[in-house]
């Protein structure tokens, strides 16, 4: 049985998926999803290998944390924080009926982009899990037009990001 490295991704039976974060001489600790972090016998046969990264010597701390991270982004739930512009700070949102006799509703701005973000956010996830899973090439890419269209139509609410790189992009911006 092959030795695992630092960052190669399992299916445990019981835990899901997870990733390698440390080799001890007769365990791996392995960061599951939903699970947290576990130690698992290097014997253990159970488990499927989805990625298996050769082991090196030594491995810093800081090359150990970096793959970790990548792998949380490509293949969780886990979001990053995303500030809302300043100018929307404590601001309300206003949704005006257009019937007479109706009243209107308001809703403070960083709830509701709150949801936008986790939008976005799922988004991301499913496209990870269409390129990840077993359809055919042109299933992926039919799957990844539909997602990028979605984008295009979230654009509008780009004007509530902070920072550009965490606004949507739909078929024109790439």
């Amino acid at each position: 049985m092959e030795t695992l490295g630092i960052g190669s991704r399992v299916h445990h039976p019981a835990y899901g998926d997870g990733a390698v974060i440390k080799v001890h001489k007769a365990a791996y600790e392995v960061c599951f999803m939903k699970f947290g972090i576990k130690q698992v016998g290097k014997t253990y046969d159970q488990w499927e290998i989805i990625e298996a990264i050769p082991a090196e010597e030594a491995v810093s701390f800081n090359e150990a944390e970096q793959a970790l991270i990548k792998i949380l982004n490509a293949y969780s739930d886990i979001s990053q924080p995303i500030d809302l512009g300043d100018k929307w700070t404590d601001g309300m949102m206003i949704l005006q009926p257009g019937e007479d006799g109706l009243k209107s509703k308001e809703i403070p701005i960083d709830t509701f982009f709150h949801k936008i973000v986790m939008v976005r956010d799922r988004l991301r996830v499913m496209e990870q899990r269409i390129n990840s899973s077993n359809l055919t090439d042109e299933e992926k890419v039919n799957l990844q037009q539909y997602i990028t269209r979605i984008y295009g139509s979230l654009t509008t609410f780009n004007v509530l990001f902070k920072y550009k790189e965490d606004q949507f992009r739909g078929e024109k911006g790439g």
